[in-house]
């Protein structure tokens, strides 16, 4: 009963069948450790005394063990380790582990009772060999698993040093950013002589940056935000130059320049100029500048607005641009201004460039209103624009008479007067489905969505070729344009085409807009379902070929007939009729 493990002679079996080394074994046969060399006599747990058989059949009495630690009647044979009783703890411990080697947890008495039996020499040497080597197969998996996890702590400890040392460079290189854009005072006593620009839209001499409107912005840290119109690949350094009162202190601040991504092709585009504002003063006006010396006195002065908070004068208010090409569509005009009003909304701005003077007519009817603020939208004076929203390669400067630019604008110029901001253009109108206005259907949806801050609608065409004799209403003939409420069949949506939507938000939380969604902003964005709102989109078909009976009937525009009705009647009474 010899093993590969261990030395010749020591394979003697126990005849009581107990849990002795002889058997290698507790509770079952089979399972086998090494012993003491077989010429030692060895005394089961029982109490048994088992002869011993050496190459030469030679006994040898019976000696004290060396595991007996000094007891009384220590003389017990054998290298079990075991107590007096004979239970093998040992053993059994070593049983649960798969009846492995003992000799981790007795190798110092093992070691003794072979020089006390063996002496030095060979026979020495020979069983250290086959101790030391039962030892490195005492726990394979275990030594395999010891490995694999000092492996692992070195890979862990390399892995927290490559972090801790990229976040110390990255801290230090944000701070010495930081202390790059910070204002530095370059000149005392100065009076700030400045000419204050009163243009919509203000060139710089370099005749690549145009200036529209520095507002304030502490939502993050106390900055300006200029937004501008920029060139994206040659305008790369801007200063702003702040003079402070009473002390007449200039301030330079580097600028951050942060062009919008959706240029769509265009060498121009919507930019953000962001400066770091002093800290010892709330400048009034700043100026934009190339360079970082210069006389101030030389350069335009453009008023910080949104500088002291407000209370919200208004809850909504509608962001229309741009009015361009001659626009002359007067009666859908008034029919979707006054449903703005009918839904809610107590201010419409519109970035005019150019329309007809019978729209001038209207325009100035709602100025005086109240209702209507215009914003001059020269831009055309300035840039070669398009009147696509992609570049096609024909020379021009920016898409859309510069819409992206103008809908940033409106919103930062709102955004302390106005609770929400309805972003769409003078034929789209948000339709409420399950509320009556605004108010209620925009309670609703932040209390479905909290923190939630835009609100996309899904824009949906109801074509201008397809119409129906109800509320043909003749004194509304003589006007220009389209009557909506004879338009009332949607196109089908398009399989695997997306609507593009059109948007609600909260100005407070928008950073970066552009048309169809916005492209940085504080909080979430949610896609209102169709049945709760649709944006109502009467213009020229998309789907051109679909026959009459592929439309969708649609007549919720027609909840809102008596009132819309008698509402426009009033105002072309007063302007053209």
């Amino acid at each position: 009963m010899t093993g590969s493990s261990a030395p010749a002679g020591l394979g003697l079996r126990a005849p009581c069948g107990c849990c002795c080394p002889c058997r290698g074994g507790g509770r079952g046969r089979g399972a086998r450790a090494p012993v003491a060399p077989a010429h030692l006599p060895r005394r089961c747990p029982h109490g048994a005394l088992v002869a011993a058989a050496g190459p030469k059949a030679g006994r040898a009495p019976a000696l004290p063990s060396p595991c007996a630690r000094g007891r009384p009647g220590g003389t017990r044979a054998g290298l079990g380790c075991g107590t007096r009783s004979g239970s093998c703890s040992w053993h059994r411990s070593q049983e649960r582990l798969g009846s492995l080697f003992p000799f981790k947890k007795c190798k110092i008495r093992w070691s003794s009772a072979t020089a006390l039996f063996y002496g030095t020499g060979a026979n020495h040497s020979m069983m250290w060999q086959h101790k030391v080597q039962g030892q490195r197969n005492l726990h394979p998996p275990l030594d395999k698993f010891r490995m694999l996890c000092g492996r692992k702590k070195s890979y862990f400890v390399a892995a927290v040093c490559i972090i801790t040392l990229t976040s110390m460079v990255t801290v230090s290189y944000l701070r010495l950013q930081r202390l790059s854009h910070q204002p530095k005072v370059i000149q005392e006593g100065s009076k700030c002589r400045g000419e204050i620009a009163n243009s919509t839209i203000t060139p710089l001499k370099d005749n690549k940056t145009f200036i529209i409107s520095p507002y304030f912005d502490d939502r993050e840290s106390k900055v300006t935000r200029v937004i501008g119109i920029v060139h994206h690949e040659d305008v790369k350094q801007l200063y702003c130059w702040f003079c402070c009162q009473p002390n007449g202190k200039i301030y330079v601040s580097n600028a951050k320049i942060d062009v919008h991504s959706d240029r769509f092709g265009f060498p121009y585009g919507a930019a953000d100029i962001v400066c770091l504002e002093p800290e010892n003063c709330d400048p009034t006006h700043v100026s934009i500048h190339p360079f970082a010396h210069g006389n101030i006195d030389q350069l335009p002065r453009f008023e910080i607005k949104n500088r002291k908070p407000e209370p919200f004068s208004v809850d909504f208010t509608v962001c229309i641009s741009a009015m361009f090409g001659n626009y002359n569509n007067v009666l859908q005009f008034i029919q979707s201004l006054e449903m703005y009003k009918i839904l809610g909304a107590q201010k419409v701005v519109i970035y005019k460039n150019n329309c007809s003077h019978l729209m001038e007519k209207v325009l100035k009817f709602y100025i005086e209103e109240g209702t209507v603020e215009i914003i001059p939208w020269p831009i055309n004076s300035h840039l070669k624009v398009s009147s696509k929203w992609h570049f096609m390669q024909d020379g021009t400067h920016i898409g859309y008479y510069g819409q992206i630019t103008a809908l940033n604008d409106c919103i930062y110029r709102n955004m302390q007067r106005s609770k929400f901001v309805v972003l769409n253009d003078a034929d789209e109108i948000i339709l409420p489905l399950k509320h009556p206005n605004w108010k209620t259907m925009m309670s609703s949806l932040q209390e479905q969505n909290p923190g939630t801050g835009i609100f996309l609608f899904e824009n949906h065409i109801f074509p201008e070729t397809i119409s129906t004799p109800m509320f043909n209403i003749s004194s509304w003939n003589t006007v220009p344009g389209v009557n909506i409420l004879q338009h009332v069949h949607r196109e089908p949506d398009r399989k695997d085409v997306i609507n593009p939507r059109k948007m609600i938000v909260d100005p407070q939380k928008v950073i970066q807009t552009s048309v169809h969604s916005v492209l940085h902003a504080y909080g979430d964005s949610v896609n209102v379902p169709m049945d709760v709102a649709l944006i109502y989109h009467c213009r020229k078909p998309l789907q051109r070929d679909l026959p009459r009976e592929s439309l969708v009937r649609d007549t919720a525009l027609w909840r809102y007939n008596s009132s819309l009705i008698m509402n426009v009647n009033k105002v072309l009474s007063q302007t053209i009729l």
